[in-house]
């Protein structure tokens, strides 16, 4: 007996290192991503850009899952999951280093270039560790591990953004004040300094990002087949289907996740340039981003203690969806410094919904979890367009208006968990 109970101890321990191994690779995620936070503001000066064109920073990064999403799974299929996620790291790497020439020429779309095959890298990584963290364990506790990975993604968010922050723009009110007051040449060489500044970190983003991966490839990182460890858990027919368009509630998913990026990228990534359209301080602003990391840690957390335990991952969807509604309405009729506050907190509300809509949407694919899993990653295409929707609002009516286009994407939410999550489950074929 005590032999078993010391192999059921490794097993435990082996697990827990492969999710710390997992964890390792969201806060890379959020490291890499919640850096769009700071750089749309700091391209906006930098590049001389309007909201609609800052915002292409977002769609530019989140296009590349798209497109990298069907393919991500092939890659991966082929590779096996290290040598896929070392690809992945590798690219991310190649993206970061287009940074260089685009800060050294101040040329707005060779920033974009760099950001699309950071995304592309990032689609490979997110393709393999999503539904590996989900089937490390029973799927009904999967929003429960999902969440502590939200929590290496929004603490990486948080030192991104500061440290961001300090080194691009420390001096940010005295530069905007001082470039109103310069003439045409001399703002270009003002401008032209600020672009150098994000050469060093990216520098060695690139070298971290190729070190990780290598890392990877000689760890001792277990293979997961998802396709054979989630096997038709419920009893809905998976063995009988024949197309992936034959699992509704995916499909639903798929859109579900739409709305979730979307939110979240509104919620994280407009908020500074939010803060100064109110006539916040640079000074104060930059730091708005880390506020919307915290509440979503303080989200995932709770999730963390009360899924499954008290309340159902479904249930988490409804309690999300609602208060995502209250908080929205407060931030368009709060004045100022009260408006910020209730978008930052939208970080609470997104925090459990892509964590609860994953294990809802890939339960019992069997064989079809990988490319189930796939299109999931293709509804990141919210984090794509949302924000440029919320952009064009902003520059034709005002800032604080357009975040009502959140509601309409709230209730959807609120949808999948009510019914869309169960549509078709047990479907008999």
């Amino acid at each position: 007996m005590n032999h078993n109970k010391g192999l059921e101890e490794q097993v435990k321990q082996a697990d827990w290192i492969t999710i710390g191994t997992i964890g390792l690779f969201f806060f890379i995620f959020g490291f890499v991503t919640w850096l769009n936070g700071i750089l749309i503001p700091y391209l906006k000066i930098a590049c001389e850009l309007n909201h609609f064109q800052s915002y292409l920073v977002a769609f530019a990064f989140y296009i590349a899952y798209v497109i990298m999403a069907v393919p991500s799974a092939w890659v991966l299929k082929r590779t096996g999951l290290k040598s896929g996620m070392m690809t992945g790291l590798f690219i991310m790497s190649a993206g970061a280093l287009l940074f260089i020439p685009a800060a050294l020429t101040r040329t707005y779309i060779i920033f974009l270039s760099g950001l699309f095959i950071m995304g592309c890298g990032l689609a490979i990584m997110q393709t393999a560790s999503n539904p590996y963290i989900t089937l490390l364990g029973p799927l009904e506790s999967g929003a429960k591990r999902i969440s502590i990975m939200g929590i290496c993604n929004k603490s990486a968010g948080i030192v991104a953004t500061l440290l961001f922050g300090v080194m691009a723009l420390s001096d940010g009110d005295a530069l905007m004040a001082k470039l109103q007051s310069l003439d045409d040449q001399q703002r270009a060489i003002m401008l032209d300094e600020l672009a150098r500044r994000v050469v060093i970190p990216y520098i060695g983003m690139a070298c971290i990002l190729a070190f990780i991966g290598i890392m990877v490839r000689i760890s001792k990182l277990p293979e997961l087949d998802p396709d054979k460890k989630n096997v038709a858990s419920v009893n809905n027919g998976t063995e009988k289907r024949t197309s992936i368009f034959q699992f509704p509630y995916l499909l639903l998913g798929v859109i579900a996740i739409f709305c979730d990026v979307g939110l979240e990228i509104v919620a994280g990534d407009t908020i500074i340039s939010y803060g100064l359209s109110q006539g916040i301080p640079v000074s104060i602003a930059k730091y708005f981003t880390s506020m919307t990391m915290v509440a979503m840690i303080i989200g995932y957390t709770a999730g963390i203690i009360a899924i499954p335990r008290y309340i159902s991952q479904s249930t988490a969807l409804k309690i999300c969806a609602v208060l995502g509604i209250i908080l929205t309405i407060a931030a368009v009729i709060s004045p100022k410094m009260g408006s910020v506050v209730f978008v930052a907190l939208l970080g609470m509300a997104n925090s459990l919904i892509w964590p609860s809509v994953w294990p809802l949407a890939i339960e019992g694919l069997g064989r079809f979890t990988g490319i189930g899993s796939s299109l999931l990653i293709i509804g990141n295409l919210g984090g794509a367009l949302v924000p440029l929707l919320y952009g064009r609002l902003a520059d034709a009516v005002d800032p604080k208006t357009a975040y009502l286009i959140l509601i309409p994407l709230y209730f959807y939410v609120l949808f999948y968990a009510l019914k869309g999550h169960k549509t078709g489950k047990y479907l008999k074929v």
